[in-house]
């Protein structure tokens, strides 16, 4: 019997990666009944990192509410593992897109100040170990709205404290650490990130995630210029590293000043899930997200997926809500793209559509 192993990633704005598994699985049940499914949920450090980790290891919610990413007042949950010890923060529950409006998305003035309140919450409560998952964000101020929320202070040639967002790190003239939180020191502080972007250049921060938080051809150039502020006063040799770029340069941000240490999200969660036995196991790998595009090769999970099923000789097949033309080899990634929207009825819901690709590609495989 063949065994195909369903790994979707979450469909940005739309379904969750559980939800995806779910009705893709459906879907491929009803075309292929005889088939063995492994269904995993997938995430790299993005939102749906929280429920893979609690569903790989066990744990429980935290809800806390904070600063979203314009200041208002937002409802934010973090997990508990290992009765504590461990805290698993997503930063696009406090400072993701999804919480603004599309008229709404302002990458100059949006903060991760919220996602610093709950690393703050998680520090007075003892953790050991704090794993922040990057994705998904509304932000590109490299991670200081969080880090002031920690007692640094960025600050202008007179002394004063800048404002939130990205815009204002071109007036950036020190940093002054001396208010942070002590605990930085004592805990383990993992920058789980979704993908491989440097802080700046075309597939770093600005230019490369900046238009879909809002930016337009002359803002992305005045967030690129903050950035290369922030990267020459603070560690200019860090600009570079691979994830640096993550979450509008949050990953830069806590490698730089607090002590993070930055490692792949999907590889984090591949070892809670097993993935790499479930891989060896499997005949077909299944993966997906909402949109296939170049971000895919670049840490993202399913492109991750993709190489290591490769690599065993395995099938790798994504179900991409949509195709970007800007793929260019990243089709290479896969045996074979399905496009869901182009297969969907008309009509149909998110769930329906996934799960006619589903049942529609797994029919072909007869």
């Amino acid at each position: 019997m063949s065994r195909w192993l369903v790994a979707p990633q979450e469909f940005k704005g739309t379904l969750t990666a559980a939800e995806a598994a779910t009705a893709l699985a459906e879907g491929l049940r009803q075309g292929a009944p005889g088939v063995e499914l492994d269904v995993a949920p997938l995430a790299d450090g993005g939102p749906g990192t929280v429920d893979a980790l609690l569903a790989g290891v066990g744990g429980e919610r935290v809800m806390r509410t904070v600063r979203g990413p314009l200041g208002t007042s937002v409802r934010a949950t973090y997990g508990l593992l290992d009765s504590g010890r461990t805290v698993v923060i997503e930063m696009a529950a406090a400072s993701g897109l999804s919480l603004l409006a599309p008229g709404e998305r302002d990458p100059r003035r949006s903060s991760t100040s919220g996602t610093g309140e709950l690393m703050r919450a998680a520090l007075d409560a003892g953790c050991e170990r704090l794993i922040l998952g990057l994705g998904g964000s509304a932000t590109n101020d490299g991670g200081t709205g969080a880090l002031a929320a920690l007692g640094f202070r960025f600050l202008d040639e007179h002394g004063a404290p800048l404002p939130p967002g990205g815009a204002a790190l071109r007036r950036l003239a020190r940093v002054d650490t001396r208010g942070r939180h002590p605990r930085l020191a004592e805990v383990e502080l993992l920058v789980a990130t979704d993908v491989t972007a440097p802080l700046l250049g075309p597939d770093g921060a600005s230019r490369l995630f900046g238009p879909q938080k809002g930016a337009d051809a002359a803002t992305v150039a005045e967030l690129e210029s903050a950035l290369a502020r922030f990267a020459e006063v603070v560690a200019p040799g860090l600009a570079q590293a691979p994830g640096a770029g993550a979450a509008g340069g949050f990953g830069y941000g806590l490698a730089a000043l607090a002590g993070g240490r930055l490692v792949s999200g999907y590889g984090m969660v591949a070892r809670t899930l097993r993935l790499p036995e479930r891989l060896a196991a499997a005949d077909v790998v299944l993966t997906g997200e909402g949109r296939f595009d170049r971000q895919t090769a670049l840490g993202k999970g399913p492109g991750a997926l993709a190489r290591e099923a490769r690599a065993l000789g395995k099938r790798a097949v994504m179900f991409a809500g949509v195709v970007a033309p800007d793929v260019g080899t990243g089709p290479s990634l896969f045996d074979e793209v399905v496009e869901v929207s182009a297969l969907a009825p008309p009509g149909a819901s998110h769930i329906d559509a996934l799960r006619h690709a589903g049942a529609s590609w797994a029919s072909r495989q007869r």
